[in-house]
């Protein structure tokens, strides 16, 4: 792996760093849309240690779509 990213062209390593960055960011900023949050809590990720404390807010906070009663139903996307 070393021997790979060695011979790497700089424009090169920064075109793969951006690529993976950009999906994880897509990726993420859809799973927190999908639980009910804002997708702009992904940019916290992008500072140090502050990523680990919006993990643990993010996994610690009300859940919408599951900490609702049973009987009753999901409210519209409008309305959220």
């Amino acid at each position: 792996m070393s021997a790979f990213v060695n011979g790497l062209e700089p424009w090169q390593y920064y075109l793969i760093v951006s690529l993976v960055l950009t999906y994880t960011m897509v990726a993420g900023g859809w799973v927190l849309a999908k639980a009910g949050r804002s997708p702009l809590w992904i940019l916290l990720l992008l500072f140090p240690y502050v990523n680990i404390l919006a993990i643990w807010v993010f996994a610690y906070m009300r859940w919408p779509f599951v900490d609702r009663p049973a009987g009753r139903p999901a409210p519209p996307a409008d309305e959220a």
